[in-house]
């Protein structure tokens, strides 16, 4: 079982390939916070919902000088597919090895259905400027939490 990260942890940096196949690597971002948020799998109901959440929120969290990454172990081909049908404006990188998911304990065991299994964790990973986990949200809900993220990061408008 991977370790879950914690408020002050330096955040396991990687270049993974986005939608296009180019190298996005956290080290690009910084100066600025991000939030990396895993989810289990592109054109999904409940993936869908998160990041559609998140990019009709995009602005007010670029705004407020967040970088959005959502990390899910789909290939390129799928996340361009699911970038495309839902006209997805966050950037969207693939961990097929799920080496990075397994380093920010977004990867192991979980309840699904009562049963345990291991999959990808929904998770969300909220960085300052220089890398440092402020935040590490485990298990999320799909559905309405991005609204919450929102309201915990005192950024309504």
């Amino acid at each position: 079982m991977s370790e879950r990260l914690q408020p002050g942890d330096t955040a396991p940096d990687f270049s993974l390939p986005d939608a296009d196949g180019k190298q996005v690597s956290l080290a690009d971002h910084r100066g600025r916070k991000v939030i990396v948020y895993f989810y289990p799998a592109a054109l999904t109901p409940g993936c869908t919902k998160q990041a559609c959440d998140f990019t009709d929120n995009l602005q007010l969290l670029a705004g407020a000088g967040y970088d959005v990454i959502g990390v899910s172990p789909d290939k390129p081909e799928k996340l361009a597919k699911f970038r495309e049908k839902e006209d997805l404006k966050v950037t969207l990188v693939g961990d097929p090895s799920k080496e990075t998911m397994e380093a920010y304990g977004a990867f192991g065991e979980k309840k699904l259905y009562g049963k345990t299994v291991t999959g990808v964790i929904r998770s969300t990973v909220i960085l300052d400027e220089e890398g440092k986990v402020e935040r590490a949200l485990y298990n999320v809900k799909a559905t309405g939490h991005v609204a919450k993220l929102i309201k915990d990061l005192k950024l309504e408008g």
